[in-house]
């Protein structure tokens, strides 16, 4: 039996691909996330998510981009930000239409292309470069070049630029002060360390995922929380090895026990992903090992 048959699950809570029904949107930074996003669907410009990896960043967007009305808006993304500026728009240039196989593309291309897309068309087009940090400093340069239109009398793209911290750190370098004085909102997401939001994360993956009565034991949850400090990526591991390990126990619900075998399982220490805090041990297992050590 599947570990999902087994609960009676449709899919795995907290997935990958959180969208719509699963997507939890009930947190302070997703609420101010959004609204921005609204304001620059209509009103193009330049702005940036940062937030530790695991937050979420991506999924957000990705929800909050499958709820713009279509064909209004065409959405680009470029997740191969680790090349040469050269490659970076000939990526580009195939999601605005040019065409495929290009070996040169300039940025004059590539502002010809939005334009027609906004001009002629009617459809504003939404570009977001995840992991942002990674983009060699030649391109941040020529971003605001990029979003120079008629004599930089207008703003035709909206651009979010995604990534870690750093990337806000980066902008804020002299080399980049033109790209930085173009960027309307930054946004920064969080961990949930809240834990009521934390909790009502997980009951709403847990519901959107189909299971009909609660899984996991109060303790179990109180774990999650500490083991994870409120990063969704890393509950969501811990969650679907906790779900593989109940049932190769044959065991229909999450404790204790088995949120601390899933700790086990992924290796989760004071020296990898977001372990519990020192002022708030996790427990030994019953094997008598410690998951800190």
């Amino acid at each position: 039996m599947s570990p999902r048959l087994r609960f009676g699950l449709r899919s795995l809570p907290l997935p990958r691909g959180a969208a719509g029904k699963h997507f939890f949107a009930d947190d302070d930074g997703l609420r101010r996330l959004a609204r921005v996003f609204d304001w620059l669907a209509a009103e193009p410009g330049l702005a940036v998510l940062t937030g530790e990896p695991g937050v979420g960043k991506t999924c957000a967007l990705r929800h909050l981009c499958a709820l713009l009305p279509r064909p209004a808006h065409r959405v680009l993304y470029l997740a191969d930000t680790a090349v040469r500026p050269t490659t970076l728009y000939r990526m580009l240039a195939a999601e605005l239409g040019l065409r495929p196989g290009l070996r040169s593309v300039l940025l004059t291309d590539i502002k010809r292309a939005a334009t027609e897309l906004v001009d002629e068309r009617g459809v504003q087009p939404v570009l977001l470069v995840d992991d942002a940090h990674l983009l060699h400093d030649d391109i941040l340069r020529e971003l605001a070049v990029l979003l120079n239109f008629d004599l930089d009398g207008r703003d035709l793209l909206t651009v979010w630029l995604i990534g870690h911290p750093l990337l806000e750190r980066r902008l804020q370098m002299h080399a980049h002060a033109a790209l930085a004085q173009r960027v309307v909102h930054y946004v920064r997401l969080a961990p949930k360390t809240d834990r009521a939001v934390f909790d009502a994360m997980i009951a709403h993956a847990m519901s959107a995922a189909g299971a009909l009565t609660p899984l996991l034991s109060d303790a179990a949850t109180a774990l999650l929380f500490r083991a994870s400090r409120g990063v969704p990526r890393v509950a969501a591991h811990l969650l679907r090895s906790a779900l593989f390990l109940a049932d190769e126990r044959g065991q229909n619900d999450l404790d204790e026990p088995i949120l601390l075998a899933a700790i086990d399982a992924l290796r989760i220490t004071p020296g990898t992903n977001n372990p519990a805090s020192p002022a708030d041990p996790i427990p030994r297992t019953q094997s008598g090992t410690n998951p800190r050590k």
